[in-house]
């Protein structure tokens, strides 16, 4: 029986599969990223995934290795191991666990929002989730302190909770769906807190940019701003619809004689609803923009600008990495 050919060693796994340049390139990508399935992944699958991959960045391939087998290995991988130490990360902050943790936080937060401990421990696990998730993804280039985690930690869960309480208090003679949407304005205030806070060395001390081709020119905090604010606005984009749309539903829902008969079901429904909106919503969210972002070279700060137009008079435009 006749052997297929052999995979070239030239394909580049180490960018994503699909053009980056357009939101449809960047959804697919994230798509496969954020698939909760690959929590189900057995330690053998995903050291066989590694194995593939590392063999391939060697210029080993595998006999019989099919493109589209290796692009699987790829994602594996990077579902389940870091990508600058190289070490397995924790389950729950793992990118594809964004989805089954958020929707059963989620759904209880929009459950049980009417006392007082209810809102304050909700709060709490979502911002101590939320505090594993920047761990398990911090970058190797710039290493988050303890001490960096412990001050955003305190300051998101403080954050969180003061506009939860906050907004509570206000909406007590308001109609009954406004106080369905104390938990969003919560979670989006935190976010603004966390995320600063939790890359506050970037905003200090820049990041990298580099020209097209990847070659480091420098550090700019004008990035560092741009790319925070991207990733705050995906984050507060991937809670909207799945905070948004369910209280609505509820709302009716609670109106008919069928939850009334039946209260227990109250909680399942609101967490199916939440999983249902971000199953769509995380990947969707994530692809808003590029993850190799760009800016011109005027938008940057002073000295930046003037220290790559000595390398280079005639570079418009430099990129650098958002984050997640």
């Amino acid at each position: 029986q006749k052997m297929p050919p052999s995979l070239p060693a030239t394909i580049n796994i180490r960018e994503p599969r699909w053009d980056q340049s357009t939101f449809q390139g960047r959804a697919k990508h994230f798509f496969m990223v954020t698939d909760p399935r690959n929590l189900l992944l057995s330690g053998a699958t995903l050291e066989e995934a590694r194995r593939v991959v590392e063999d391939y960045r060697a210029g080993t391939v595998h006999p019989g290795l099919t493109e589209d087998q290796l692009w699987r290995a790829k994602y594996i991988y990077d579902s389940a191991f870091h990508p600058d130490t190289g070490e397995k990360m924790i389950l729950v902050g793992r990118m594809s666990a964004q989805v089954p943790m958020n929707m059963t936080i989620t759904g209880c937060m929009l459950t049980f929002y009417r006392t007082t401990p209810a809102v304050l421990f909700w709060q709490w696990v979502n911002q101590s989730f939320n505090a594993v998730v920047n761990y398990t993804n911090r970058s190797g280039d710039a290493p988050i302190t303890p001490s960096q985690l412990g001050t955003a930690y305190v300051s998101a869960t403080t954050g969180a909770v003061v506009t939860a309480l906050g907004l509570k208090s206000l909406t007590k003679h308001l109609p009954a769906i406004i106080g369905r949407y104390v938990p969003f304005a919560a979670v989006a205030a935190a976010n603004c807190i966390n995320i600063p806070l939790m890359r506050q060395r970037e905003l200090k001390l820049g990041i990298p940019v580099t020209d097209e081709n990847g070659n480091r020119l420098g550090e700019s905090t004008a990035a560092a701003q741009k790319a925070i604010f991207q990733v705050v606005v995906s984050r507060i984009g991937m809670a909207a619809p799945a905070m948004a749309i369910p209280p609505v539903i509820m709302n009716m829902l609670e109106k008919r004689a069928f939850l009334k008969r039946y209260p227990y079901l109250n909680a399942p429904l609101q967490v199916g609803l939440v999983g249902l909106c971000l199953v769509f919503a995380t990947p969707l969210c994530c692809a808003l923009f590029p993850q190799k972002s760009s800016m011109p070279v005027g938008s940057l700060e002073p000295e930046v600008r003037d220290q790559i137009r000595k390398k280079d008079p005639w570079l418009e435009t430099v990129y650098f990495n958002k984050g997640l």
